[in-house]
């Protein structure tokens, strides 16, 4: 069995684990070949890794959650990454989720996108984002905090504006409502001008394009905890050695 580690340095003793960075990511060009991929950071580590092999047949991913909200992760209740591990070592089959993948433009995302309320809450969070606010959910908090009275004055306005938009598919029980959208179905979307900050998974990127293309482009597998691997982690918990090495220097959000 062989698994790609991305973002953070992995060794086990039963496992062959191969561990590169982000950045490294171009040189691996048979990622059909691996078993897993394991992704460590957050939901723009996520989408940044998507974006560079989305095209490209794809095994199962493992998520180890170590952003600041971690949404992926939360909607796919994944298990603790040594839990998954030790399944592997000991040959069990582990459980899958579907997650689409979307496109927009030439850049992708797979829960949130937009130029709203969202793209100001991203903003001023990763101004935030230093000493003791680094990490954690805090400068996310305090932004949402210090927003509250200019969201609640202009999200009617944003919402019935033809330029603005925000995708959300985690509250997909609102199909549609004025600019918000929580499901997404293949839409072309008209923006005021040529230059547009878009917040994509809590990431900030700038597109120097009017119209946007929005689709669904594939969906990938995430390997989820189910009843198999709590009673498998219940009863081998305290045989389970800890064998993660290393940290990661990917940035994540």
């Amino acid at each position: 069995m062989r698994i790609l580690s991305i973002g953070k340095t992995l060794e086990h003793a039963s496992l062959e684990i191969i561990s590169i960075e982000l950045w490294e990511l171009n040189t691996q060009t048979e990622l059909s070949t691996y078993d897993y991929i394991i992704i460590s950071g957050g939901d723009g580590s996520i989408r940044r890794v998507l974006k560079q092999i989305h095209h490209l047949a794809l095994p199962p991913f493992i998520l180890n959650p170590t952003g600041s909200f971690n949404v992926i992760a939360k909607i796919h209740h994944v298990p603790k990454l040594e839990t998954v591990l030790a399944l592997l070592a000991s040959k069990q089959k582990l459980h899958t989720q579907r997650q689409k993948v979307y496109t927009l433009n030439d850049e992708v995302f797979l829960f949130s996108a937009g130029n709203m309320g969202d793209l100001q809450h991203i903003f001023l969070s990763e101004t935030l984002r230093f000493g003791i606010l680094k990490k954690g959910i805090l400068k996310y908090i305090l932004a949402f905090l210090f927003l509250l009275p200019l969201h609640l004055i202009m999200t009617p306005f944003m919402l019935l504006s033809k330029n603005r938009f925000f995708i959300f598919t985690p509250a997909s029980f609102i199909k549609k409502f004025g600019s918000f959208y929580g499901k997404v179905e293949e839409m072309t979307l008209e923006l005021s001008n040529n230059y547009n900050h878009i917040q994509l998974d809590g990431d900030i990127v700038t597109l120097e394009e009017r119209i946007l293309h929005i689709a669904v482009a594939k969906s990938i597998k995430i390997v989820v905890e189910d009843g198999r691997t709590i009673t498998y982690f219940a009863l081998h918990k305290s045989s389970i050695i800890p064998t993660i090495e290393g940290s990661s220097s990917v940035e994540v959000s």
